[in-house]
C-alpha cells in the first residue's frame, strides 16, 4: 500500500475502524497484563489466584479512602493509588467472585457513619488537619442464600499502613480467606508442660496457665492432645507441639501422618528447658528431664538438630539478675534477638522488635534435604554451641565467658520448613510393643488349648490332622496381629490408611526453644479486679500468634510472600549524603565545642570571682570581650556555612540529573532522528541512482 492510498478517505476510515476494534478488544480483555517492573510489583502470586478462583460465595471489598482530603498530600495519594491498583488486580483475577467499591467518607456524611460502623479508624495526617480514612472491609452477605436474617461474615482492616506495603497482598487475602471460611481454626496442643495451667505438688497449689495461651484462646479453639494416644483427630488444623519428651512410636507415627495429610505443625524444641526446673518449699532447685526431640521426624523433614547443645551469643546476651540482691550481668545463654536477627521478608517476623530466649538450641538444614529451609530468627556471628549439661550446672554467668570461643558463624533459632516429604515410617504404623506381648500370651494359650483337643480326638485321617494344624497356625497368626478370628467380621489392615508421601507441600515452623513461651521472658502480668492484665516487654507472644495466623490459612495463603518495594531511592545520592555527614559532622562538632568555650569565657569575663556581674569593665577586659564576641560571630557564621555545605553536593548532583533529563535526552533523541533521516535520504539517493 502506497502513501496516497493510506491517507485517502478509505484508508483513514480503515485506520479509524482498526483503532476502534483494538480499543474494544483491550477493554473486553482486562485480564491481559504486562508487568515490566523489576520485582513484579503488579503481578499477583499463584496462591492469590488459586484462593480467589476457589471462592464459593460472592464477597464484597469496601475500600474506605478519603480521596478528597488528601489532594494536597502526594505521597499518601500515590500510596492510595497503588493500594487501589492491587485491589483491582485481585478483583479481576477472581472472575466475578469479588466486587469492589471505593467509598470517600467526607466529614458529617453517611459514608463517614458507615466507616465508623465498620470500625475503620480516622487518622490525623497533619497537626490540626482533618483526619482521613484508609481502611478495608471484606464482607459476605447472606451466606446461606435463603436466610434473610443471617448475619454477614465480615473482616476489617482498620488502617492500611504504608509500612505494610510489602505484605498487603497477604493481608488482603487473609481477610478474604477468613470471610470465605469463617470457621474458627482448631489448635491441638501436645505437651507435658503446665503451659495450660496445672498443679504444683511440691508447693501444693494450682498454677496459672501461661499468658500466651490466653492470647491463643482469644483467636482459636484449643484442644489438648493425649500424649499417650495413637492418633490425632483429622479436624485439628494446627498441631502445636511443645517440648516433646520420650514420645511413643505410636504418637510419633500420629504426628507423621498428621503432617502427611496436610496438617500444619508448629514445634517448640529445647535442649535445656528452664521451665522444667521447679523449686522446693525450701527454695532448692529440682531439675527434671530438660531436653526434647522428635527422633526420626526431624530427619524426614530435612532438619538437623542437636538436643545436647545450647546456643550462646556474646552480642545478643541479655543482662539478668541471678538473685534478689545481685547486680544484673550478661548471660550468654539468655538471648534477645532484635530486628536485625529476624527475617524481614516473612510475614511471621515482619515488624517485630525483640524476641527473648533462654538456653535455646540451634537447627539447620540437613544434608541432601528435599525440603525448603527458610530461617526466621538467627543469632549473630559472635556465637557458639555449648554442651547443655555444662550450662545446666552453671550458677555464675561469668563462667560462661571463660569457656566462650566464637564460632564466627550465625545459628538458626527458628525456621520455616516447606516442601513435599516422605513419611518417616515407610513400612506403615509401627507395632506396639505392649500389644505384641499381649498377643504372644494369647497365642500361647490358644495353641495349648488346640493341642489338648488334638490329643483327645482319636483319628487316623492325615488330612484332618493337617487341617487342624492349619487352623492352629491361622489362630496364631490372628493373635499375633491382634485380630479376632471371627469370620463374620472383616478387619482392616493396620497399614490400609498409611500415607507414604505428603499430599502437597507441608508447612512446618520450628523453634529451638520452649522457654520463650513462659511469661518471665516476655510479659509482666498484673492483677486488676480479678483479671490478668498483660504488659509485654518483648514480642514473644506476637510471633506465636503470627505463626498460628499464617499456618491457619490454606497452603496457597502460606505461599504468598512479600512483594517488592515501590520505593526506588537514589543510592548514589544516599551514599553522597552519608559521606558528607561523616566528613562535615566532625567539623561541625569542633565548631560547636569552640562556640561553647567562647560563651563560657565571655561569661567568666562578665562576672567577678564571687559570681556577681561586673559593674564597670576595664578597657583591656572590654577589648578581650570584643575579641571573643567577634570570634563568636565568626564561629556561628562558619557553622551556618558547614550546614549549608552539607546539602550543596546533593543539590549539585540533583541539578546535574535535572540537566541531563531536560537537555541531554532531547539532544540524543534529536541526533538519533537526524541520523535516521540522513540514512533514509542516502538510501533513496542510492535507489534513484541505481534506477
Amino acid at each position: 500500500m502506497n502513501t496516497k492510498s493510506l491517507f485517502s478517505s478509505a484508508g483513514l476510515v480503515v485506520i479509524a475502524l482498526a483503532l476502534i476494534f483494538a480499543v474494544a478488544v483491550i477493554s473486553l480483555l482486562p485480564g491481559w497484563r504486562i508487568d515490566l517492573t523489576e520485582d513484579n510489583l503488579y503481578s499477583l502470586s499463584d496462591g492469590t489466584r488459586n484462593i480467589v478462583a476457589s471462592l464459593e460465595h460472592p464477597i464484597e471489598l469496601m475500600f474506605f479512602y478519603s480521596d478528597s482530603a488528601i489532594e494536597d498530600l502526594p505521597q499518601i495519594r500515590s500510596y492510595g493509588t497503588r493500594v487501589q491498583e492491587l485491589l483491582r488486580e485481585i478483583v479481576i483475577a477472581s472472575n466475578g467472585r469479588l466486587s469492589m467499591s471505593v467509598i470517600d467518607p467526607e466529614p458529617f456524611s453517611e459514608e463517614e457513619d458507615l466507616a465508623t460502623q465498620y470500625g475503620i479508624q480516622a487518622v490525623p495526617v497533619t497537626q490540626g488537619g482533618a483526619a482521613i480514612y484508609f481502611g478495608l472491609v471484606v464482607i459476605q452477605n447472606d451466606v446461606d442464600g435463603d436466610n434473610p436474617f443471617a448475619l454477614p461474615v465480615m473482616q476489617t482492616m482498620p488502617l492500611i499502613r504504608p509500612d505494610q506495603e510489602q505484605f498487603l497482598e497477604y493481608e488482603f487475602l487473609k481477610l478474604i480467606t477468613r470471610v470465605g471460611n469463617p470457621d474458627v481454626p482448631v489448635v491441638g496442643l501436645l505437651t507435658e508442660l503446665d503451659i495450660d495451667g496445672g498443679f504444683n505438688p511440691i508447693m501444693g497449689q494450682a498454677t496459672q496457665q501461661w499468658m500466651v495461651m490466653d492470647f491463643i484462646r482469644q483467636l482459636y479453639e484449643v484442644r489438648r492432645v493425649d500424649i499417650a494416644a495413637a492418633d490425632i483427630d483429622e479436624d485439628i488444623d494446627i498441631l502445636m507441639i511443645v517440648h516433646p519428651q520420650d514420645l511413643s512410636q505410636q504418637m510419633l507415627y500420629a504426628i507423621d501422618q498428621h503432617v502427611m495429610r496436610g496438617g500444619k505443625t508448629m514445634v517448640f524444641l529445647d535442649p535445656s528447658a528452664d521451665s522444667m526446673v521447679t523449686r522446693s518449699p525450701q527454695g532448692n532447685l529440682i531439675p527434671a528431664g530438660m531436653s526434647s526431640d522428635l527422633p526420626g521426624l526431624l530427619a524426614a523433614w530435612g532438619v538437623a538438630y542437636a538436643s545436647d547443645k545450647v546456643l550462646t551469643d556474646s552480642d545478643l546476651a541479655l543482662r539478668v539478675r541471678m538473685g534478689q540482691n545481685q547486680q544484673p550481668e550478661s548471660h550468654l545463654g539468655m538471648l534477645g534477638a532484635h530486628r536485625d536477627n529476624l527475617a524481614g521478608d516473612d510475614i511471621i517476623t515482619n515488624r517485630l522488635e525483640t524476641i527473648n530466649f533462654s538456653s535455646s538450641g540451634a537447627i539447620a538444614a540437613a544434608e541432601n534435604a528435599s525440603t525448603v529451609f527458610e530461617p526466621l530468627i538467627q543469632s549473630s556471628t559472635n556465637a557458639m554451641l555449648m554442651d547443655a549439661g555444662f550450662l545446666e550446672d552453671v550458677t555464675e554467668p561469668s563462667i560462661l565467658f571463660d569457656e566462650f570461643v566464637s564460632a564466627q558463624q550465625s545459628f538458626v533459632i527458628a525456621a520455616r520448613v516447606s516442601g513435599v516429604i516422605d513419611s518417616a515410617f515407610p513400612d506403615g504404623r509401627p507395632v506396639d510393643e505392649e500389644m505384641e506381648v499381649e498377643a504372644a500370651e494369647e497365642t500361647d494359650v490358644e495353641v495349648a488349648e488346640e493341642t489338648e483337643v488334638e490329643a483327645a480326638e482319636e483319628t487316623d485321617d492325615e488330612e484332618s490332622q493337617v487341617d487342624d494344624t492349619d487352623s492352629v497356625d491361622v489362630i496364631a497368626a490372628d493373635a499375633s496381629t491382634g485380630v479376632d478370628d471371627d469370620p463374620g467380621v472383616e478387619e482392616e489392615s493396620p497399614g490400609a490408611d498409611h500415607i507414604v508421601s505428603s499430599n502437597g507441600e507441608v508447612n512446618i515452623v520450628i523453634f529451638a526453644d520452649t522457654d520463650m513461651l513462659s511469661d518471665r521472658l516476655w510479659v509482666q502480668v498484673a492483677q486488676f479486679l480479678g483479671q490478668r492484665i498483660p504488659q509485654p516487654f518483648a514480642n514473644n507472644g506476637d510471633i506465636v500468634i503470627n505463626t498460628l495466623d499464617n499456618l491457619s490459612g490454606s497452603a496457597d495463603l502460606v505461599s504468598i510472600r512479600s512483594r517488592g518495594t515501590y520505593s526506588r531511592p537514589f543510592t548514589r545520592v544516599l551514599n553522597l549524603q552519608r559521606e558528607a555527614d561523616d566528613r562535615l559532622r566532625i567539623e561541625e562538632s569542633g565548631l560547636l565545642d569552640r562556640l561553647t568555650e567562647t560563651e563560657e569565657a565571655l561569661t567568666e569575663l562578665n562576672q567577678t570571682e564571687d559570681g556577681e556581674l561586673v559593674g564597670q569593665i576595664a578597657p583591656e577586659i572590654q577589648a578581650e570581650i570584643d575579641q571573643f564576641n567577634a570570634e563568636l560571630l565568626d564561629t556561628r557564621r562558619r557553622l551556618r556555612d558547614v550546614r549549608f555545605q552539607l546539602t550543596e553536593d546533593i543539590e549539585q548532583l540533583g541539578a546535574t540529573l535535572k540537566a541531563i533529563n531536560t537537555g541531554l535526552i532531547p539532544i540524543l533523541l534529536t541526533l538519533l532522528l537526524l541520523g535516521a533521516s540522513y540514512l533514509r535520504a542516502r538510501r533513496h539517493r542510492f535507489v534513484n541512482q541505481a534506477g
